[in-house]
């Protein structure tokens, strides 16, 4: 895998000297201002937006979001049971919903199996969980506000229904 791909993969990120030079400011301000966003648990650490289904090894990965059902519990509703089920892992994100569900959980694995595992062998046997349902990522068209694998559609016409 390119080297410099899988540093952005594992979380690198720009220094504060780099971010120092392309604000404008001291490397010991970005620090300053680093260190007291960390503080106020704002900047909590950032990602690069990537298009892996370009490259190989990182485009085999199966991603599945999981509709998640479970009972609240007594003096702590959904936060204990949410809380352990982000702490496995294979899950990216979890989110408390409104609706028919109540949580969201963005899951990753090497394989379908390796993913399904997790569902039946993990998640769905813990108490409280009533139920999951799994949806598994095809292709993804847009992340974090990125349009991925763009297209010249300069020169297609539109459709036009009578």
């Amino acid at each position: 895998m390119n080297p410099v791909l899988k540093l952005l993969i594992e979380g690198g990120s720009l220094s504060p000297a780099q971010i120092a030079q392309v604000a404008g400011l001291t490397e010991a301000e970005v620090n300053h201002h680093l260190e007291q966003l960390k503080k106020d648990k704002i900047f909590l650490g950032w990602r690069p937006v990537l298009d892996l289904s370009r490259e190989g090894e990182a485009a085999a990965a199966v991603r599945a979001v999981i509709e998640v059902r479970i009972t609240p519990e007594r003096g702590g509703g959904f936060n204990h049971l949410a809380d352990r089920i982000s702490r496995f892992d294979e899950v990216e994100t979890c989110h408390l919903m409104s609706g028919s569900y109540d949580l969201l959980v963005f899951v990753k694995g090497s394989s379908l199996q390796n993913v399904a595992g997790f569902v039946s062998e993990k998640l769905s046997t813990m108490e409280g969980v009533l139920s999951t349902a799994s949806h598994f990522q095809l292709r993804c068209y847009k992340d974090h506000g990125v349009l991925l694998k763009q297209q010249d559609t300069s020169n297609e016409r539109l459709e036009v229904a009578p």
